[in-house]
């Protein structure tokens, strides 16, 4: 199973500890994370299930491409995290 992270910022916000969940896409694994947390799930993601502006998820280290369907590829073994975007000017 993956396993979702959320940083400390994000957990100000919201209740949020790390679960594991199965899946083969990102969308697939938070579902199950957002089944259990609806609260999160409406922070993290838009109406249309689209990545929110001011969230970044990362798998493996890797920002994901997807931020519209969250159809990126997610292994047994992968870590997600999801945290807020960070900016600056």
């Amino acid at each position: 199973m993956a396993t979702v992270f959320f940083t400390a910022n994000l957990r100000r916000h919201v209740d949020c500890p790390s679960m594991a969940a199965e899946g083969l896409t990102v969308r697939e694994v938070l579902d199950q994370v957002f089944a259990a947390q609806d609260r999160l799930g409406t922070y993290v993601l838009d109406d249309q299930g689209a990545l929110r502006k001011h969230m970044t998820i990362l798998v493996d280290g890797q920002r994901i491409r997807d931020i519209d369907r969250l159809s990126d590829p997610v292994k047994p073994s992968s870590e997600i995290w999801v945290m807020q975007a960070l900016s600056g000017g």
